[in-house]
């Protein structure tokens, strides 16, 4: 089994609506998101990879289209969006679309993200 990982940045503002009063994200903010799509599968002799990176990329357009520049809270299903609730929103997203799927990052920061591997 081989395992391809794509990187998508996009521009982003939410606020998490379940914080206690006067923690710091109870505020509207914006953040440069990374996610990371992962897909494994066996490698195709005859090509020499799992899938084309364009695929993926093709495949998280629509989704990419959604996030970038938006306010997440609008997004049905994200009306708390924490890194958590995005990496399953993209995950059941994607899914249907990239059976391949293995695994969603996020990441909000440089320095904090969430791991999601399925339903």
């Amino acid at each position: 089994m081989m395992e391809l990982r794509k990187s998508f940045q996009f521009e982003a503002a939410h606020r998490l609506p379940h914080v206690p009063a006067g923690h710091k994200c109870a505020r509207l903010h914006g953040h440069s998101f990374v996610a990371e799509i992962v897909v494994r599968g066996p490698l195709d002799p005859q090509l020499g990879w799992v899938m084309d990176y364009a695929d993926i990329k093709a495949a998280f357009r629509p989704i990419y289209e959604r996030l970038d520049h938006h306010y997440l809270n609008e997004l049905p299903g994200l009306e708390n969006p924490t890194s958590e609730n995005l990496a399953v929103w993209i995950w059941r997203e994607l899914k249907p679309v990239l059976p391949q799927l293995s695994e969603v990052v996020v990441a909000e920061t440089c320095t904090a993200r969430c791991v999601y591997r399925g339903d």
